[in-house]
């Protein structure tokens, strides 16, 4: 199973950027404890992680992953303002699942609406570096009950 988790803009300042509201664990700690924790769902999970500020290259990193199972994506801010990565999303017909470090609906009020969540499966936030677990705990049983 060969799954892509997606960082959008400023996740890679995660572990210094406003820890009262992310934490203070880095992206990379974030990835490596993922790997970790894939491994006690099965040995057949194959992780590969992607960071950008870039609206389209994270686009271009989503058109380009026809062979994977699922797509597991924080589009950060870009959740609130892309119809693009949406349809992205939409245009690859590969279950993908949102996440966010902090609980979106208790926040700002431009903050809880997501552009994104329609093209996925399902979301999750709220629970630091823990939604990543969820939401790929989530998606694999998804996909390993089709």
């Amino acid at each position: 199973m060969k799954i892509l988790v997606i960082n959008g803009p400023n996740l890679n300042l995660l572990g210094t950027r406003e820890p009262q509201i992310y934490g203070s664990t880095t992206l990379d700690n974030i990835n490596q404890e993922l790997i970790e924790f894939s491994k006690t769902l099965s040995g057949d999970i194959e992780l590969e992680f992607f960071q950008s500020n870039h609206e389209g290259e994270i686009i271009d990193k989503i058109h380009s992953i026809k062979d994977y199972d699922g797509l597991i994506i924080n589009p950060a801010a870009y959740t609130h303002t892309s119809i693009a990565i949406s349809d992205a999303i939409k245009a690859i017909e590969i279950k993908a699942v949102e996440v966010h470090l902090s609980n979106i609906f208790s926040r700002e009020d431009y903050r809880k609406n997501s552009f994104v969540a329609s093209s996925c499966i399902g979301s999750v936030s709220g629970f630091n570096k823990t939604s990543y677990k969820m939401a790929l705990l989530g998606l694999y049983d998804c996909l390993a009950n089709e």
